[in-house]
């Protein structure tokens, strides 16, 4: 491609939105329409549909032609996220229909590959690229009806009747309103929020949201309420089966603005020549056209292809770049979530492949293996926490690509997510067929209830969520220093004999003084001793327990009992909780928990010592951290929370950062040079 020579447009799955697109790449000044992609090539009126436009056998047709450069992808929703990661594999730039994905989880995991692949990825709100928006955005930062106070904006319309075999309808292809129009109106709250406060776009600090879900079990009609930092306050409505007026309305201190069907300019789908009205406080009103006869498709198909020849992997704005179209799901995962909005294929049952379509494979070797006292299998060197996620189609993207990458140690606790972080990895243990290649901890007994009696009742209650009859590793979550214990140890040997833990136990944030207490109780009753912890262990030393009852074991003394025992120790916060990011900083005081756990001299030396060897190694100085965890003389195995796939690929960049004891102790104290 060059400036000179068009881009190459195939259209995967051809509708009549992709008829819409067609007309705007051949309006444009920088695409051409060459290929389709159809399942089935031989439909009556393709050809006359798509004049000029090879009609190709399949979408995976489409994505080994080489003669194309980028695909527009308008299959209904739920197929977004793995044909744009396919495309993204593929060398394929991509324009796909909003919304870019299910959720704002599918959708990091789409930017994630086209992030990879150095590949265009934009979301096809033709809207925002139209004239008439970046008209509406430069009167709203002029004042012309004063401060923003209120948005009102809907998008509905009434289908013939329920109409279960129609996209619109039927669950299984995420259908009602939300997905389908709810995204306008959210896009353009979001977009005159952010014109109103100087920036390119702003996120709303609540969301509150409802909707009727129909006798299909998608939403109707639904409505949310959205406010924004500031005060600006958003009603936003949408609809399949009820007519709405459609008109987007901004209430300020000194007027109001009206705009009609907002997505089409005031027009259709081939012209629409923009209308904005302006009522002043005083009632007069004065209408603004851009008057653009340009066919409405042209504009964002030479947007992206303006971004592709630029070598950007994004929109420009007014287009929606990645962090707009992520804060845009974001609204509509809460607005689903409050109306209890879950579909079919979300749920675990249906999602038996991952999210780009494919069975999950096992052969990953980014993640290696290593053995754990104790422990009958191996386990991979870090840990997967994951108690940030609520639903299974969010939470399968993490853990599949863990496992993928060779990982399998995961870190759960009853406690956890209210126990949906048990059930979520139960169910996937179940759906991917992975338990007997994988690794469990469980843990139990978190305060107030840390009693002997409560360790069986809940490890039950655990595995029936884990869908397991067994934990690999157990860990009491915290210690009770009322209790003796060897009640403790009684216990947790209990569960070992019963074959309900199949591995080390331990205690998780137990002092040095309590663990020699169990073994030695154990050696001299013949109970299984005590073999794994579970405390806090970092590069930087924690100074205050981040919440009550946390223990740190990153001390000196801490260090030397863990050798000598060559005591496996599970580490949690083990990269600091950001204090090795720019989060962190002698100058900088605005995270409460950073300064108060974190904050001292001696860790900032360390810091800077990490800054210094990452720079040296071309990483990262978290980095540094995670490897100054993994290479202790002892079995040091760190828990990571990457929350994105992004965030996993940048963790796993410290597995082959290799530290000599010389190393670890310039690292620590600065006495020697690192290597």
């Amino acid at each position: 491609m060059t400036s000179t020579t068009p881009i190459r447009w195939g259209i995967l799955g051809p509708g009549s939105i992709a008829q819409a697109f067609a007309g705007g790449a051949a309006a444009s000044r920088t695409g051409k329409l060459v290929a389709i992609g159809a399942r089935n090539p031989a439909k009556p009126g393709l050809a006359e549909s798509f004049p000029g436009a090879r009609i190709l056998d399949g979408y995976d047709a489409l994505l080994a032609d080489p003669d194309i450069d980028a695909i527009y992808i308008s299959i209904p929703h739920p197929g977004h996220a793995q044909w744009a990661i396919r495309a993204a594999e593929a060398g394929k730039h991509v324009l796909c229909e909003k919304p870019l994905a299910l959720t704002a989880f599918e959708a990091d995991a789409m930017i994630h590959a086209a992030r990879k692949a150095g590949t265009f990825l934009g979301e096809a709100f033709m809207y925002r690229l139209h004239p008439q928006t970046l008209k509406l955005v430069e009167l709203i930062r002029s004042g012309v009806i004063g401060d923003i106070r209120m948005i009102k904006s809907s998008f509905g319309f009434a289908m013939p009747g329920f109409m279960p075999e129609h996209r619109l309808y039927a669950n299984d292809l995420a259908g009602g309103g939300i997905l389908d129009v709810g995204g306008y109106p959210v896009s353009m709250a979001r977009l005159i929020a952010g014109a109103a406060a100087g920036l390119p776009f702003a996120e709303p600090d609540k969301v509150v949201g409802t909707a009727h879900l129909g006798q299909s079990g998608v939403d109707e009609w639904a409505s949310a309420l959205l406010h924004f930092p500031g005060g600006i306050i958003a009603e936003v409505s949408c609809s399949i089966s009820l007519n709405q007026d459609n008109v987007l309305r901004i209430f300020g201190t000194m007027g109001r603005i009206e705009v009609p069907d907002f997505w089409f300019a005031g027009g259709n789908r081939d012209v629409g020549l923009g209308r904005i009205d302006v009522i002043g406080s005083d009632g007069a009103r004065e209408t603004i056209s851009v008057d653009e006869k340009r066919h409405v498709y042209s504009f964002e198909v030479d947007a992206a292809g303006e971004a592709i020849l630029a070598g950007a992997q994004e929109f420009a704005w007014p287009g929606m770049d990645w962090a707009d179209s992520l804060g845009t799901l974001r609204v509509l995962d809460r607005w689903r979530a409050a109306a209890g909005l879950e579909y079919g294929i979300e749920k675990a049952p249906q999602r038996t492949n991952t999210i780009s379509g494919r069975p999950l494979r096992s052969s990953g070797t980014a993640i290696s293996k290593r053995t754990i006292p104790g422990l009958s299998k191996p386990a991979s060197v870090v840990a997967l926490g994951f108690e940030d996620f609520r639903t299974f189609s969010s939470g399968s993207i993490l853990l599949d690509a863990f496992f993928e990458a060779g990982g399998n140690l995961f870190d759960t606790g009853y406690v956890y997510g209210g126990g949906y972080t048990e059930a979520l990895l139960g169910e996937w243990l179940k759906n991917r067929g992975v338990r007997a290649q994988s690794v469990v901890i469980a843990k139990g007994a978190h305060s107030p209830l840390c009693y002997p009696d409560v360790i069986g009742k809940q490890l039950e209650q655990s595995l029936d969520r884990l869908q397991t009859d067994h934990a690999d590793v157990y860990f009491m979550h915290r210690d009770n220093p009322d209790v003796p214990v060897g009640e403790f140890v009684d216990a947790m040997d209990r569960e070992a004999k019963a074959g309900r833990i199949r591995g080390p136990f331990g205690g998780s944030n137990w002092t040095m003084q309590r663990m020699d207490e169990a073994i030695a109780y154990a050696e001299r009753t013949g109970k299984q001793k005590p073999g794994a912890l579970s405390n806090n262990f970092s590069l930087a030393e924690m100074l205050e327990p981040i919440w009550a009852g946390c223990v740190t074991s990153s001390t000196d003394e801490w260090k030397a009992w863990l050798t000598s025992r060559q005591m496996p120790n599970f580490a949690w916060s083990s990269q600091g909780r950001g204090f090795f990011t720019d989060r962190a900083g002698r100058d900088r005081h605005d995270n409460e928990e950073l300064v108060r756990v974190w904050y001292s001299e001696r860790n900032f030396g360390r810091r800077d010592r990490a800054v210094e060897l990452a720079a040296r190694l071309g990483k990262s100085p978290i980095h540094i951290a995670l490897a100054y965890v993994l290479n202790q003389p002892f079995p040091s195995i760190p828990l990571i929370g990457p929350r994105t796939l992004g965030e996993l690929d940048d963790s796993l960049r410290a597995l082959d950062v290799t530290l000599s004891p010389a190393d670890l102790e310039w690292l620590d104290g600065g006495s020697r040079h690192a290597a």
